[in-house]
This record gives C-alpha cells, structure tokens and sequence, in this order.
C-alpha cells in the first residue's frame, strides 16, 4: 500500500492526484452520487434525487482524502449520459485511473446499457484502469427491475466489484469509493517502489562516477 512520501527537510509531497469517471446513462443518479459522496451534507434528508437537472456536459467535483497515510485529491468527472453527449463525454476518459459505472435498478435500458459503457470504457481508458459497477436507486425496491442477482452476475462476468446504492439514503456511496480508490492506490504503490528504485540505481551510478 502506498504511504506518504517525504520530502527533503521532511516536508510532505502534495497529495496523489486520481483522476475518476462517472459513466452511464442518463438519469440513473451519477450527479447525486458525486454530490452526496463530496459533500454529505446535499441532498437534504428526504429530497428526491430526481430533483437534480441531468449534467449539460460535463462537471467536476474534487474531494480530499487519506488512505492508509497517502494524501490523496480525488477529481470526479461526472459526464453526460444522453446521446449526443456522448462524444464529447468518452473524450474524457483518457487518462482517468478509475470509472464509477451506473445504472439505474428501476431502469432496465441502463442496465443493458452497461456493455457498451465498458467497451467505450476499455478503448478510451484501456484494459488496466479500475472499474466499479453501481446499481444505484436501491431505496426504491418497489419500482426495481433489475435484480440484484443481475448486477452480481454482471460485475462477476467482468471483474470488477459490485454494489447497490442509493445516493437520497447514502447507503453504501462511501464504501463504493473506498474499494476504488484502493485499487487505484495498489497499483499506484507499485509505480510509485519502480519510481523510487530507478532514482535509487541513478543516485549510486553518479556516486560511484563521482570517484
């Protein structure tokens, strides 16, 4: 796990900046994901979800987090789902470390949509960013079709970890972000010891060079 790195004079390095995706179709509640993930406090209890405007474009938030001792900036892309931002919306998906893919348990066209999300996904971002699948809604059981099995299976089939949430309920929003934002620190750990090794390998060749 990736630990905070000190400077000289034992100053901190400024925090890890991870770049996150939201990706899915319209309407399945991505923007009040983000909120109530970045500011807790919004929606107030009991306000309908569906009272937020679909995202025209693009928006981002950041949140500031702590994870095992590495300060890091979260900087969470919440795109479009209609279609005709689609273009514009895929553009963003160079160079994120991580996509929080959504759909809707009420809406079964979004979770049909998933696949082609995951491809879009794979040939912006490629194969080796981390992904997490969220159905998300789940206060609304008497609406849902879209079992809960489906989800599990889906996420199986594709490898990456699954969870219902409800953002007007903020059940299990934190969470979901935790595991991701673990699974990007794992692999930015890695980076991080083959970065530190190399600048090791040159400081002793240009000390041995030095005599």
């Amino acid at each position: 796990m990736a630990g905070q790195r000190q400077g000289g004079g034992g100053e901190q390095s400024p925090p890890l900046l991870v770049k996150i995706v939201m990706a899915g179709e319209s309407c399945v509640g991505k923007t009040s994901i983000v909120r109530r993930y970045t500011d807790p406090g919004s929606p107030p209890a009991g306000a309908p979800t569906s009272s937020y405007l679909a995202t025209i474009g693009i928006d981002f938030k950041v949140k500031a987090v702590t994870f095992n001792d590495t300060r890091v900036k979260l900087q969470i892309w919440d795109t479009a789902g209609q279609e005709r931002f689609h273009t514009l919306s895929t553009s963003y998906f160079r160079g994120a470390q991580g996509f929080v893919l959504v759909y809707d348990i009420t809406n079964l066209d979004s979770f049909q949509s998933i696949t082609s999300w995951m491809r879009d996904i794979h040939e912006k971002a490629g194969d080796e960013v981390d992904v997490i699948l969220l159905g998300n809604k789940c206060d609304k059981e008497s609406e849902r079709v879209v079992p809960k099995q489906k989800g599990e299976k889906l996420a199986w089939e594709h490898g990456i970890p699954f969870f219902e949430t409800s953002a007007k309920d903020n059940v299990n929003i934190e969470e979901a972000f935790s595991v991701l934002t673990k699974y990007i620190l794992e692999k930015n750990s890695c980076l991080l010891y083959d970065l530190d090794v190399v600048a090791l390998n040159e400081s002793k060749k240009r000390t041995c060079c030095a005599f």
